[in-house]
């Protein structure tokens, strides 16, 4: 009698997919939404105009500000599912974009408050310097991530000269306030990428050179000069750069009359007066100081704070180094704008026109953050996937 052997095959291990409230940040989400309505509010504050027995409130920048915030939310869920390996791929093209951009924007583009900066479409303008500034943090996230070995000086020299060419056209608009974030973006990401600490030193050293001589040569515009002359020399200005005090001083008298509950909404003086200038978007953060006073402006400062934890956290928790290093760009992107736009309506920082994230009133602004922060969401959900992280690195 012959024994015969059978030989099975090992079972096949079935691992079910991750529940989706393990894929979501809802705190990230959460605050995002809850910013991005509280700014359509205080827009609308600012753009009603003074409402009488006879008049309507002007209610057309709150219904784009609305539809841009609906429109981002659309682009930031498309882009929580754009694979890093599918951005790798079309970085050269969108890099090229970019650049070709601004510089069409500098021959065909409109100028706004000084800047020629803006593509117009009828009543809406689209300002490439935005969405430039993800081009440039995934460029910079890329060079900064090598599949093996550390980061060295040809790599962030690459990241450098990358952040310059943008910059130099931004130079030309000029913008000085992108131009800001731009060179923000940039330090933090080069500093954080794990360089030696003789290379940071050296960066500090370049940029404070730099600043120095943009500001001494003719680079910047006249009332960029005057801004700054107006932070630095406040007690001393002279009379072309008066208006601009006096716009910081309407700023700062707008938060000043909030006091701690504030003067109610839509009643704010300087608001209904309309003192304060581009108050629904470089000035913004003074209706909600005016108007909703010390407790309403600490809980919009309160949702980016819960906002930017989930943006640091979810980079601590990425899955490999170029989602890591592109969650700390929109991390220091979205840092320095919320300081700045803040910093200068209290008089803190100068004026550079700066929008507050997902609260000024603008459709390149906001879907830009939001595209930004739909990066970040893909990346939390993607930090449980071990099978798209190998594809990531490959």
């Amino acid at each position: 009698m012959t024994a015969t052997t059978t030989t099975t095959e090992p079972a096949r291990r079935n691992v079910a997919p991750d529940p989706w409230w393990l894929l979501v940040d809802p705190f990230l989400i959460l605050s995002a939404l809850a910013i991005a309505s509280m700014g359509s509010v205080l827009v609308y504050s600012a753009t009603r105009g003074v409402v009488g027995d006879f008049t309507e409130p002007n209610s057309d920048f709150l219904e784009r500000q609305v539809l841009f915030i609906v429109m981002g939310v659309v682009v930031g869920a498309t882009a929580a599912f754009v694979s890093p390996k599918l951005m790798r791929k079309l970085y050269p093209l969108a890099f090229a974009a970019m650049i070709g951009a601004l510089w069409l924007v500098l021959q065909v583009g409109v100028e706004v408050n000084g800047t020629k900066g803006w593509f117009s479409f009828g009543t809406f303008r689209m300002q490439p310097s935005e969405p430039g500034k993800l081009v440039v943090i995934i460029g910079l996230a890329l060079l900064l991530s090598p599949r093996k070995g550390e980061v060295g000086l040809t790599r962030v020299l690459l990241g450098l000269a990358l952040a310059a060419a943008p910059i130099a056209l931004l130079l030309l608009q000029p913008d000085l306030g992108t131009t800001l974030v731009y060179l923000v973006i940039a330090l933090i990401t080069v500093i954080v990428s794990g360089i030696k600490a003789r290379w940071i030193a050296l960066l500090a050293i370049v940029a404070l050179a730099g600043t120095v001589g943009v500001y001494r040569s003719d680079a910047l515009a006249e009332y960029q000069e005057a801004r700054l002359r107006v932070y630095l020399f406040e007690s001393d200005v002279a009379d072309e750069a008066a208006s601009y005090a006096f716009n910081v001083e309407q700023a700062q008298i707008a938060i000043g009359n909030g006091g701690l509950r504030g003067q109610g909404l839509f009643q704010g003086t300087q608001t209904r007066s309309d003192l304060v200038p581009q108050q629904q978007t470089d000035f913004i953060f003074t209706v909600a100081g005016e108007e909703l006073g010390l407790r309403g402006a600490s809980l919009l400062l309160g949702l980016f704070a819960v906002l930017l934890f989930r943006v640091w956290r979810t980079a601590q928790l990425a899955p490999t180094q170029f989602q890591r290093m592109m969650c700390t760009g929109i991390f220091a992107m979205l840092l320095f704008q919320t300081f700045q736009s803040v910093g200068m309506t209290m008089g803190m920082m100068p004026v550079t026109g700066i929008p507050l994230p997902l609260v000024s009133y603008g459709g390149s602004s906001m879907l830009t953050t939001m595209a930004s922060l739909g990066l970040v969401a893909g990346v939390y959900r993607r930090r449980l996937d071990i099978e798209g992280m190998l594809s990531a690195q490959q």
